[in-house]
């Protein structure tokens, strides 16, 4: 009987700390990924907030957010903004809300100064980033690599290839990503660990 106050309690403490919520789901998410993962937990965290507070705000900017599409992701202190801005001003502006933030190490910007894609271009991107990470699942001839380390993330056709890797295994990466049908460009964004 006493273990039905712990149940009740452990079920209910995310809706009564509803600001924790997102941390708690968050963290049980980052903490699965961390297994394959060459960051340490805090990196992985730090990561995600980086990620979610640029995001952040740029939304909050109401032109931005409702007339252009910026993208975020962050990997070990690294911001790679990538998408649509109407405007050069747009742009700069999406940059410098983005950028102020502890923990970015470096900021990639590779947003482009064009009316926002439409909803086939942007599924076709997604798909282009699907059949790259399947393509990464390839390469068997390094010892120890694991795809899962490797972010994929495509824009306009051009992917882009963020991770902790070393020089041998960028090479095989950026080939096997090079070669996927609909790929125009590959960006490495890599930091390498040799």
């Amino acid at each position: 009987m006493r273990r039905m106050p712990a149940l009740a309690l452990s079920v209910l403490l995310p809706f009564l700390f509803a600001g924790c919520a997102a941390v708690v789901v968050g963290g049980a998410a980052a903490g699965a990924g961390a297994v394959h993962d060459r960051r340490d937990f805090g990196t992985v965290m730090s990561d995600r907030n980086l990620q979610l507070s640029a995001m952040s705000a740029i939304n909050e900017d109401k032109e931005l957010a409702l007339q252009n599409d910026v993208s975020v992701v962050v990997f070990n202190g690294v911001m790679l903004l990538v998408g649509e801005a109407r405007t050069p001003e747009l742009k700069a502006r999406a940059v410098r809300l983005a950028s102020g933030f502890e923990g970015t190490r470096k900021l990639v910007d590779e947003i482009e100064v064009m009316e926002p894609i439409g909803f086939w271009a942007r599924r076709g991107d997604n798909a282009l980033t699907a059949r790259v990470k399947a393509a990464l699942l390839d390469i068997t001839s390094l010892p120890g690599f694991d795809p899962t380390r490797v972010n994929v993330t495509t824009a306009h056709r051009a992917v882009y290839l963020m991770g902790l890797v070393s020089h041998t295994e960028a090479d095989a990466i950026v080939e096997v990503a090079r070669n996927v049908a609909g790929v125009d460009k590959v960006v490495k964004v890599f930091e390498y660990t040799d």
